[in-house]
């Protein structure tokens, strides 16, 4: 047991199964499964990497018992056949090699699902309502199907027993389809599974009764949305609300489950159940607090917990008996032995930067900070052959400094020259919003590393051909980034025009003005937020029909919620066409009619251009070059740390050759 951390690192039990430890990774899809729903080797690697990372207990990703209209994904684990048993046995031995425990949780879709999943037939729910975020035609069950699914659930948790898997998880959170069921808000029923609170909790009893009867005493949990916040979207006393979550959740503790996953949300208020960077460690605690106080079962909660003295506390006020880590673990797998080992500086934080989500949705899980996340079996051995070689990595922005990071553990000695005061790079701007505090987080990891590991870092260094040939590189890597662009608009040289860099970085300081953000990017937002709250007043303009034009949808919803409150007003669909001292002229685009905006400043946020200047010099006189990040094309935090990663991890023992 740790002395630091007595309560995180004590044995804890559900049922009858004991853990090593009260850290329990929590299901998160990956889309790394075998097309027939069996483990493969890939997702193995990926679950295997957070076992040996320390984890008491692993739930794995949505695992489907209906091939017919429960499929989520081509890529999805399942127990919908005897075929997948002994594939199962074998994902679960190499869990257990490790000392951790495994359960498979259990899920069907429902309402929110792509109809070309399940083969371009209608989605299906207990009522014919469409999810607000999918938008897909929605088909009832009929009482028959619903019936059949509870053996489909019964069924799927005696192969997982039979497999040698720990114990199941039930997906009752999220919006899918048990929570669909325990919802008002999407069961409108008016069989035996629908009407009142208890036939709305039929669905459910019968499943875990099911289980009960078919499995005994084998470890059953259930995760469960106890607050669907509808609330947030106009839709307040039509759902499960915490007086009602707590209410089921003590329903099924008499109906005999061995622990409560605590969760909270549906696609609809889908901030709700995976955060953005703007919300704080510990947010929803009220909902596992509450929970607590109710029941007598353990009870299990995510809570953006990203810090192990966080974790501790929450253990010792007694408010959850296990933590639930989810993108904590994506972002670093030994989370857990390195707060055992007292090694918390060394643990690389989630910023919450929702990359995972955003990729999820794509088809395929990454992690913006951990490149080799889900690439465990590509990346599975660095080689540290590096012989004390010199590498030159010209920039200290994220993928220089993860560059730098991975080739002094190979053994190689990196120089890294950044011609400004400190390190960071464009990661010094991105803290700069409101509520942007996390992304220190990945700074300070970068820094911390990189000392550790001896790289030589020179600030307020430019980087020139004769200093680098002083140094007799092996490599000479380029990571310099990207600079904001002005576009050849009149007036945009005006001395009341600036970019976000000089916004976010300080040097321009504004208050109390007009100002108009031309461009709705995620920077233009962010620096129009920061504005609005330093007591301007801000206008938004977007060229575009809508605005945040290629933006992940969640941070856009968080980013203009939050502008809305600020009173920044929105506008599409104007495109800049002159800037005057006192005033901007605008096109609206779909009219083409000419107008006009007094302001006293304007900011341009129109994008970045690649700051490659120095490219062709460094290629023109050494052969051994590596472009990364930012300098190659504007891109987000996840592709930089990637590509330095991954240059560094394959630069090969090719002699340079000076020109």
């Amino acid at each position: 047991m740790s002395e630091k951390y007595p309560k995180l690192f004590s044995n804890g039990k559900i049922g009858n199964l004991e853990l090593k430890n009260r850290v329990i990774m929590t299901a998160m899809g990956t889309g790394f499964a075998n097309a027939d729903g069996t483990p493969s080797e890939r997702i193995m690697r990926y679950y295997e990497e957070r076992a040996k990372g320390g984890v008491g207990l692993i739930v794995t990703e949505v695992t489907r018992v209906n091939d017919d209209h429960g499929k989520a994904s081509d890529a999805q684990l399942s127990v919908s056949n005897d075929a997948v048993i002994e594939p199962l046995r074998k994902f679960a031995e190499r869990i257990h090699s490790y000392g951790t425990k495994l359960f498979l949780q259990l899920h069907h879709p429902g309402r929110q699902n792509a109809s070309v999943a399940i083969g371009g037939q209608p989605v299906v729910g207990p009522s014919a309502i469409p999810c607000g975020l999918m938008q897909e035609e929605t088909r009832a069950l009929t009482t028959e199907e619903v019936e059949s699914l509870v053996q489909d659930f019964v069924n799927g948790a005696k192969r997982a027993k039979a497999a040698g898997v720990d114990g199941i998880e039930l997906h009752g959170a999220h919006g899918y389809l048990i929570n669909q069921f325990l919802s008002p808000y999407t069961n409108k029923r008016t069989d035996k599974y629908g009407g009142s609170f208890e036939n709305r909790l039929l669905f459910l009893e019968e499943i875990i009764l099911g289980i009960r009867k078919e499995c005994g005493d084998y470890p059953l949990m259930v995760r469960l949305t106890v607050e669907e916040f509808l609330d947030t979207i106009g839709a307040p006393e039509k759902g499960i609300d915490l007086e009602t979550g707590v209410k089921i959740v003590q329903a099924l503790e008499k109906l005999g489950i061995d622990a409560i996953d605590v969760s909270s949300g549906i696609y609809e208020t889908m901030n709700t159940i995976v955060e953005p960077t703007s919300y704080p460690q510990g947010w929803r605690t009220h909902l596992s607090k509450a929970v607590k106080e109710a029941v007598q079962i353990p009870v299990i909660a995510a809570n953006v917990i990203r810090k192990p003295e966080f974790a501790e506390e929450l253990l010792e006020s007694g408010i959850i008996d296990f933590v639930g880590i989810g993108r904590g673990l994506l972002a670093d797998p030994e989370w857990v032995n390195k707060t055992a080992g007292g090694r918390e500086c060394d643990i690389r934080n989630c910023i919450s930067c929702l990359h995972c989500f955003e990729s999820i949705f794509a088809g395929s899980l990454e992690c913006a900070v951990n490149p080799r996340m889900g690439r465990e079996l590509q990346f599975d051995q660095l080689q540290t052959d590096g012989d004390g070689k010199t590498i030159a990595i010209i920039g200290a922005g994220p993928a220089g400094l993860e560059s730098a990071r991975v080739l002094a553990e190979r053994g190689f000695k990196p120089v890294v020259f950044e011609k400004e005061a400190t390190i960071g790079g464009q990661l010094l701007l991105a803290n700069k919003p409101p509520q942007k505090e996390k992304i220190d987080w990945l700074i300070e990891y970068l820094d911390t590393q990189t000392k550790k590991l001896g790289v030589e870092i020179r600030l307020n260094t430019e980087a020139t051909v004769e200093g680098l040939r002083k140094l007799d590189p092996y490599a000479v890597f380029v990571a310099t980034g990207a600079d904001a662009f002005v576009p050849p608009i009149k007036g945009a040289d005006g001395e009341h025009v600036y970019t976000p860099t000089e916004i976010l970085s300080g040097s321009v300081e504004l208050q109390n003005k007009r100002i108009a953000v031309i461009g709705s990017g995620m920077t233009g937002l962010e620096t129009a937020e920061l504005l609005a709250e330093q007591g301007n007043t801000v206008t938004v303009f977007e060229m575009a029909d809508m605005i945040g034009p290629g933006a992940y949808f969640q941070n856009l919803i968080d980013v203009t919620t939050k502008l809305a409150k600020l009173g920044v007003h929105m506008l599409p669909g104007h495109k800049l066409q002159k800037i005057s001292y006192d005033r901007i002229l605008l096109e609206k685009v779909a009219t083409k009619e000419n107008v006009e905006c007094p302001v006293d400043a304007v900011v341009l946020s129109l994008g970045v251009r690649p700051n490659n200047k120095i490219v062709d010099t460094i290629k023109a006189n050494f052969t051994n070059v590596k472009v990364i990040g930012d300098v190659n094309a504007p891109r987000k935090i996840a592709q930089a740390i990637k590509e330095g990663y991954t240059e560094a991890y394959n630069l090969t023992a090719k002699e340079l050759v000076t020109i």
